[in-house]
């Protein structure tokens, strides 16, 4: 399993090898959001740009209500409890399609806020995996796994992922993400940075809280039916943090997306749009176009680019399952751009991902 994930050693950069892994088909998508409590109708507010963002219970620095966007759950819990729900429910949308008995087990890579992260709730670590899987009423295969990396830690899920698949340990691999930024030490922390959007601040955040899941297997060749499919992960380091001094040139994304290109055998030929974690700050809106420019060879007259936080504000570790249900459903519903998605997405501390999506309606059919 690990000839293609992270190598580390200690007198050598962690690398990775390209070229190696199969495409893994997306089967199956399970969201909870602000603005839905299921794929199709999160899918359907984000499409329509609807947004849930209400005054919260917090007060920014200037006196303003801090404005987010909060899962409505009924009955309403809060903190721990709160991320096992949406969780849980978003995995059991995901599970319920899948074409395996409710008594297989399930190999779960479950994606978590960073754990550096300032406020981050108590509790949030690998625990969390018995404690849904009870909720769930399922068994975990050895295989699952906790990544407490945030955003980042979704491409690694997926990269993980399909190296499970490729080398056949697993038939199906559930990659969820669940976090929240509703919490007083995160929102405080933002606000203290002036990260949080607000009548004084217009370059800033919305946060919010969210589940995904989105389940993997391998693609099925010569088929008719129409397969959404993941293609290359790609990675890469950024210096110029948002937090920093230094002159963004968006090193680290530029690094990413030619990582995944590399690893997927795509080119910007391939990719029609791309959706990003980019939540409203200046800094992410700059560095989306600096790594478009550098790596694109030939401008595209058109390539779009989405941001679900419009919708359901910053959502940290579950935005990457997010995205890919996002692009899953616009791809069946046929309102996406085209059929090829590049999606990228950003931690603060630096790390960079990107990862190549595909829509395939089929193959083709011989008319007589």
């Amino acid at each position: 399993m690990d000839r293609n994930i992270w190598r580390s050693n200690s007198r050598r950069k962690r690398t990775f090898k390209v070229n190696t892994l199969k495409p893994t088909a997306v089967i199956s998508t399970g969201m909870v959001t602000g603005v839905g409590l299921s794929t199709p109708a999160s899918c359907a507010a984000i499409r329509c740009a609807i947004d849930n963002f209400q005054e919260t219970r917090f007060i920014a620095r200037g006196g303003d209500w801090i404005v987010a966007s909060e899962v409505p759950l009924d009955p309403p819990v809060r903190g721990r409890a709160k991320l096992i729900r949406m969780a849980a429910m978003a995995i059991a949308e995901c599970w319920a399609k899948l074409p395996v008995p409710a008594t297989h087990p399930i190999a779960l890579l479950l994606c978590l806020a960073e754990a550096d992260r300032p406020g981050r709730l108590a509790g949030v670590d690998e625990s969390l995996l018995s404690d849904l899987a009870d909720d769930l009423g399922v068994h975990l295969s050895t295989n699952s796994a906790v990544f407490q990396n945030g955003p980042i830690g979704g491409a690694q899920a997926v990269r993980t992922a399909m190296t499970l698949i490729d080398d056949q340990l697993e038939p199906f691999v559930i990659v969820a993400g669940v976090d929240t930024m509703l919490v007083a030490g995160t929102l405080t922390a933002l606000d203290d940075a002036y990260r949080l959007l607000t009548p004084s601040n217009s370059n800033g955040l919305i946060p919010g809280e969210a589940g995904a899941a989105v389940a993997l297997a391998a693609v099925q060749p010569q088929t008719d039916s129409p397969q959404f499919t993941l293609h290359g992960c790609g990675f890469g380091t950024e210096t110029a943090t948002i937090t920093s001094d230094l002159p963004l040139k968006a090193d680290g994304m530029s690094a990413a997306i030619g990582d995944a290109f590399q690893s997927s055998g795509c080119t910007y030929h391939d990719v029609a749009y791309r959706i990003t974690d980019i939540s409203g700050e200046q800094y992410a809106f700059k560095e989306a176009s600096l790594a478009a420019a550098r790596t694109m060879k030939q401008v595209k007259e058109e390539f779009d680019l989405w941001h679900t936080a419009d919708c359901i504000g910053d959502i940290g570790a579950a935005i990457v399952p997010c995205m890919i249900a996002v692009a899953k459903t616009a791809a069946e519903k046929k309102y996406a751009p085209g059929d090829g998605v590049i999606f990228q997405c950003a931690n603060d501390d630096g790390a960079r991902s990107a990862i190549v999506g595909r829509y395939t309606s089929g193959a083709p059919r011989h008319v007589q």
